[in-house]
């Protein structure tokens, strides 16, 4: 059967307008992400869909589904679910690192009630606040065999009272007998593998999702403060990943790389939804993903024995790729996408040269389900994080919260509207379901990104950074992009970031982290003054340039600025009390998206002054007198 109206042409960025002549809704997309899964299963049954590794170094022994053995298992767990009490407007929690069950599990979530994935890196409470907002009480979780810190949460989690049911996962390929599973009062506790074996294979029991109906609840904000956890819809999930999909880059034939964990909608939309289309094979990498160390070691190899096409990852991970040498044929690799934080100019053109491969470039947010805009090979446009997707709109307003239109090439804070944009965070849960608030990110369908940006006519999407980590001295906004790409430029930085450290005369004033390369001899003074004779704002050379052996980053490797902002106004809040007697420690802590001073002085500590020294900076503090 053809679906000629499913597959437009788009190869350039001119098919824009041809494909949104015809409505999105003549499209046909699958009602939900079930209804994806169920045509792919229709279409190609004996087509591999997965092929997972066990760990980095048995890439040569991936457990292969095909598409059909992968809708079955998802049945199987979702009359699990169903079986549990799971309804449509049922969360379930997901918690466990990347393995082949997850992934079941996930689109067997979707299928029964609301998938609710937690990165388990997360703490107790915020765990905790995340399954009451969600109204999760059945949680999949990793077992001792798999992640034994996450197994060990969990069990908490359920001591707690927290939840009914805990279905525990086993690494990829596992053989032999489990470790028994402990009994806590109160909580089914199971294998979900063993449990589910029972359950019918060929149809789920339950009522199947709608367009409208929640697919996923994923927490979004970083690894502090009390993660914000947005909704998604099917219709939501299914058009991001047929945008996706309908790129002409892509085909039948193109194997997909996958490696950032399941909790991250990149995951999710890129590696697992979008390659549904077409029935193309996806090979996940083991449970550690881009973290684990010998996976650089062996993925110039996997790339040729799996003939990879296609990939997504972090900039993060594209540098050090970038180092790492080409000991295999990667002709196979034509399309590695790179998203999730801004692509320093640097770490793009080393991989280039190193690789002779152009990087597919995204841009998107969890709020806007994953993707929004996207690059093309073939049609650069130097500074550009790609052209909207088709059927989302975006536009440049003010940044003073009016929302007033700013003209073609000026720069504001990006809106996006269209059938990606999520309906809104959930913050409560009452006898209907999950309680949705846009929390002021919505209005009037439009979606604040909370990037600054500017947009050319033909759509095209130009950062010019997160509007919270704008380095902001004396009134003058500084790009921190501007310092980090040209510290990237010196031969011997492997990696930068630039964040404000709090000034007494200019508010803040920015600094840098650098890693180097191995064997380096650069010293920090070398890299400040080397800066600062390149950087194109004059105000934007940094104070400093710290050395680390590594620089923060998140779960999915995107990197953490609140960490570095914190050791900064550490750094420059004790050099300024250095001499005050008395003053016994500083510490500076991470309260939402702010930095918080905490100052602990003796009771003999001239308080007063102490106090005066601290007024003058535009931040947080606390001052707490000890003995």
């Amino acid at each position: 059967m053809t679906e000629p109206l499913l597959w437009p042409d788009y190869a350039t960025p001119a098919d824009l307008a041809a494909i949104e002549a015809v409505p999105l809704e003549a499209r046909r997309l699958p009602e939900s992400t079930y209804a994806l899964l169920a045509r792919a299963a229709t279409r190609w049954p004996d087509r591999t869909a997965l092929n997972v590794l066990p760990d980095a170094a048995r890439w040569r022994e991936p457990l292969r589904r095909t598409f059909i053995e992968l809708l079955a298992d998802v049945h199987r767990v979702a009359n699990l679910f169903h079986d549990l009490g799971v309804r449509r407007n049922d969360a379930v929690a997901l918690m466990s690192p990347n393995c082949a069950e997850l992934i079941t599990t996930t689109l067997a979530a979707q299928l029964a009630g609301i998938a609710a994935p937690l990165g388990g890196g997360l703490s107790r409470r915020h765990l905790a606040e995340l399954l009451r907002r969600s109204g999760a009480r059945v949680l999949v979780t990793a077992g001792p065999e798999l992640a034994p810190a996450t197994w060990d949460t969990a069990q908490a989690l359920a001591r707690d009272g927290l939840l009914d049911a805990i279905l525990v996962l086993r690494p990829t390929g596992a053989a032999g007998a489990p470790e028994p599973l402990p009994a806590i009062d109160g909580v089914r506790i199971g294998y979900l593998g063993e449990l589910a074996a029972a359950e019918d294979p060929s149809a789920f029991t339950g009522d199947l999702p709608r367009s409208a109906d929640l697919a996923a609840m994923f927490h979004t904000g970083g690894t502090t403060g009390a993660p914000k956890l947005a909704a998604h819809t099917h219709a939501n999930e299914v058009a991001d990943a047929w945008m996706l999909a309908a790129s002409s880059l892509f085909d039948e034939q193109t194997v997909v790389f996958a490696a950032l964990p399941l909790f991250h909608v990149n995951a999710l939309v890129v590696t697992l939804l979008a390659p549904l289309f077409k029935g193309q094979t996806v090979v996940w990498a083991g449970p550690s993903g881009y973290r684990d160390p010998a996976l650089f070691g062996a993925f110039w190899k996997i790339v040729e024995h799996h003939r990879i096409a296609a990939m997504s990852a972090v900039p993060t991970v594209y540098a050090v790729l970038a180092q790492v040498p080409i000991d295999a044929d990667i002709s196979s690799l034509r399309f590695p996408m790179v998203g999730a934080s801004p692509l320093p100019t640097a770490v793009r053109d080393n991989f280039q040269a190193h690789t002779g491969i152009t990087l597919v470039e995204g841009y998107g947010l969890t709020e806007a389900t994953c993707a929004s805009a996207r690059t093309f090979p073939d049609a650069s446009r130097p500074g550009s994080v790609g052209q909207r997707l088709p059927y989302q709109r975006v536009r440049v307003v003010a940044a003073d919260g009016t929302w007033e239109e700013r003209s073609v090439g000026a720069t504001g804070v990006l809106a996006i509207s269209g059938p990606t944009v999520f309906p809104g965070y959930v913050t409560d849960r009452d006898q209907n379901g999950p309680v949705l608030d846009g929390l002021g990110k919505l209005v009037d369908g439009w979606l604040d990104t909370g990037d600054l940006a500017r947009a050319d006519e033909d759509g095209f999407v130009y950062l010019a950074g997160r509007a919270k980590d704008l380095i902001i001295r004396g009134g003058h906004n500084i790009d921190p992009a501007i310092i980090e790409d040209t510290l990237l430029a010196h031969p011997q930085v492997t990696a930068a970031s630039a964040v404000g450290r709090p000034d007494v005369h200019a508010g803040e004033v920015p600094v840098a982290y650098v890693t180097l390369t191995p064997g380096a001899t650069v010293t920090e003074d070398d890299l400040r003054d080397w800066t600062s004779d390149r950087v194109p704002d004059r105000t934007a050379a940094p104070k400093t340039v710290t050395i680390l052996d590594e620089l923060p980053v998140t779960a999915v490797g995107k990197l953490y600025k609140l960490a570095l902002r914190k050791d900064a106004a550490r750094a420059e809040l004790r050099a300024a009390l250095d001499q005050i007697a008395g003053v016994q420690d500083i510490e500076a802590a991470i309260e939402g998206s702010s930095i918080v001073a905490t100052v602990k002085v003796h009771p003999s500590a001239q308080q007063e002054a102490v106090k005066a020294i601290l007024g003058r900076y535009a931040i947080e503090w606390r001052l707490v007198v000890v003995s």
